[in-house]
């Protein structure tokens, strides 16, 4: 059951983004060049997805246990460090480079585009990248990762998440 849940939020949130547009990148590279020929279409796209999330938000917060899971996975930093600006600044310049994210990159790997796979490829490279680095400038015994899921990342209980 969990996995036919996962399937079928997988293929609306990819339906949403082909709908969208956000798995064209003359779309979002248009979105992205506010001081040329800007198309703001896609801040309607966003406000839609915020629109949708929003009240959610608050209604799954208010879960003690997730559906599908034993716990809730979201990551307890709230702190600006090198990292985060790092990752933030590689992520702005690989989308403007390449006008797709995470998400629109996989749905156009998925949908066989040439520039969706190259995009998909060269994040797993980033990925499996990014691991080896974090594997070799971070001792094991100062990650402060979470032992019990191996993830690394620091997790919070719903119940301290932020309020909408």
């Amino acid at each position: 059951m969990q996995f036919l849940g996962s399937m079928l939020i997988g293929a609306l949130f990819g339906g949403g983004l082909l709908l969208g547009g956000m798995a064209r990148p003359a779309k979002v590279l248009g979105f992205l060049d506010v001081f040329g020929h800007w198309d703001p279409s896609l801040a309607f796209v966003m406000l839609g997805a915020i629109g949708v999330y929003a009240p959610l938000y608050r209604f799954i917060t208010a879960r003690t246990l997730p559906v599908y899971a034993q716990r809730f996975m979201v990551v307890a930093g709230r702190q600006v460090d090198r990292r985060l600006l790092l990752g933030s600044l590689l992520f702005g310049v690989g989308w403007g480079l390449s006008g797709f994210c995470p998400g629109p990159g996989t749905v156009a790997f998925g949908s066989g585009q040439l520039t969706g796979s190259v995009f998909f490829a060269s994040m797993v490279a980033g990925m499996l990248l990014f691991q080896l680095f974090d594997r070799v400038a971070t001792p094991a015994a100062s990650s402060g990762g979470s032992e019990a899921d191996g993830s690394g990342e620091r997790t919070t209980p719903a119940a301290a998440l932020p309020k909408a």
